[in-house]
């Protein structure tokens, strides 16, 4: 078995193009994973530098290996079984800017250096007014890029043809825009003047994107098997699944010069990120939490399973396809295309998915993912959607604990608050005060859900029909009905 490293695979040579803030599993399973199609598809002919955003990370690794890695790509496509390798060849070299801070301001200087990307997880797109311009780095990812931005505006003296395109990655709503808001910040706070900020404003863009691909990661348990099958002793396999989906918010221009699309890649570049991130967050995330409940207390502990179960399965089919799809404002072809997708994403042979660890908070996440589409459905319809109301049914009884029909202990977790209140609400096994307790708590909905007509008393109606008859039984009743 060999070492993996250029002398031992090949590695075409090809200009840095591409500046990469993180050296992590996501974006070598995604990023990387696009420009490697791109490369081979189409004239795009470009390689990734890759900076290690904090201190301590794993630019070292990926320079052993000559920043050869490969991808296992994992799942269900058009009803297929997909179970691939590929190796990935665009990263040149990696940096680490606590240690090599001048290389790192150097990139600036390269002229065909033409996009940014990045995934600082979540706190990375964040203003620390400790940051200054002279620190070696700045401290903060938007610290770090406003430096070599400045730098670069400086080297090539405000030419606009040196602007930069950043897609950052993180998985925040509008990221792109909260990057651009803290890169003005730092502007001002380190006085870098108007030229650099109408160079910034009119020669560079910061676009909003939306990535989907589910990553695992290292594939530990199976490492050994996998390189005996690849022959090489590859310390940065990465596991993603089949799907990805990339949307950016950015015009014509932008898309012509990175060609993802073209490449047959799905890579979306869009006036308005905003309906596709509610679309994920709708149709991915929205059933994930209704079906969790419902299939943990029918006795199944797999989201796939959840699928595949005749009763569950057609709850999922009726939540996703007959309620929440009702309430987003893009075409239905195209809407039901992706929630198919999703379905198949739900029933990956090769995961594991279970529906209790997507029930970590899960009323937090009831209010973000489930609740504008009950209150929408409503609103378009004039009636509550029953799949919806009686998944928030089965979440409340999930969340009184003790144990499923099966003796298996019910073990719910949020935050301290939620779980004695709701404790407290089933002491004397009244569903219509459960109800009420629950849907009267502004703090965690933002306002009275008794408010919304009807819902109480659907919401207590499930509730008992759940005690009186057990999950199975209701939830035939609730679909037949």
């Amino acid at each position: 078995m060999l070492e993996l490293n250029k002398t031992t695979a090949s590695k075409s040579e090809r200009p840095e193009r591409i500046i990469q803030f993180g050296e992590g599993n996501f974006l070598r399973a995604f990023v990387d994973w696009i420009i490697s199609n791109m490369n081979e598809r189409s004239n795009f002919n470009g390689s990734v530098v890759v900076v290690q955003p904090i201190e301590k990370g794993m630019v070292d690794v990926l320079n052993r290996q000559d920043g050869l890695y490969h991808v296992n790509l994992q799942g269900l496509e058009n009803g297929q079984v997909v179970n691939s390798y590929r190796l990935i060849d665009v990263i040149s070299r990696a940096l680490n800017p606590y240690s090599h801070f001048d290389e790192y301001m150097k990139l600036a200087e390269q002229p065909e250096i033409r996009f940014v990307v990045s995934n600082t997880t979540e706190a990375g797109i964040t203003f620390d007014p400790a940051c200054r311009l002279d620190d070696r780095p700045a401290a903060s990812y938007p610290g770090k890029l406003t430096q070599l931005l400045y730098h670069r505006f400086r080297h090539f003296r405000g030419d606009k043809s040196k602007g930069l395109l950043i897609f950052p990655c993180e998985l925040i709503f509008q990221n792109g825009h909260h990057l651009k808001r803290i890169i003005r910040q730092y502007i001002d706070l380190w006085q870098l003047g108007e030229d650099f900020a109408a160079w910034f404003e009119g020669a560079c863009g910061v676009y909003a994107t939306l990535v989907d691909r589910i990553v695992p990661g290292f594939p530990r348990k199976h490492i050994e098997e996998i390189q005996e099958r690849l022959q090489y002793k590859d310390q940065l396999v990465v596991q993603g699944e089949a799907f990805h989906l990339w949307v950016i918010e950015a015009p014509e221009n932008v898309a012509q010069e990175f060609p993802a699309a073209e490449c047959g890649l799905n890579v979306r570049f869009v006036p308005d990120e905003e309906p596709y991130h509610r679309r994920k967050v709708t149709l991915l995330n929205g059933p994930h939490t209704l079906l969790s409940p419902v299939a943990y207390l029918s006795g199944v502990d797999i989201v796939r399973d959840a699928c595949q179960d005749p009763d569950v399965g057609r709850y999922i089919h009726k939540v996703m396809f007959d309620e929440l799809i009702e309430t987003i404002d893009l075409p239905q072809e195209e809407l039901r295309t992706f929630a198919n997708s999703v379905m198949e994403r739900f029933t990956n042979p090769f995961v594991d998915h279970q529906v209790t660890s997507i029930m970590l908070n899960a009323f937090p996440k009831f209010a973000t993912r489930d609740l504008p589409g009950l209150k929408e459905y409503l609103r378009r319809k004039g009636t509550l959607p029953s799949g919806i109301v009686f998944g928030l049914a089965a979440l409340i009884i999930y969340y009184k604990g003790g144990s499923r029909e099966d003796g298996t202990p019910i073990v719910p977790s949020d935050s301290p608050d939620i779980m004695a209140h709701v404790a407290c609400l089933w002491q004397d096994g009244d569903e219509q005060k459960v109800a009420t307790g629950v849907l009267e708590r502004t703090d965690w909905w933002g306002e009275d859900l008794n408010r919304i007509p009807g819902l109480g008393g659907l919401l207590a109606r499930y509730l008992k029909d759940i005690r009186l008859q057990g999950m199975r039984e209701a939830l035939k009743h609730m679909l037949d009905s």
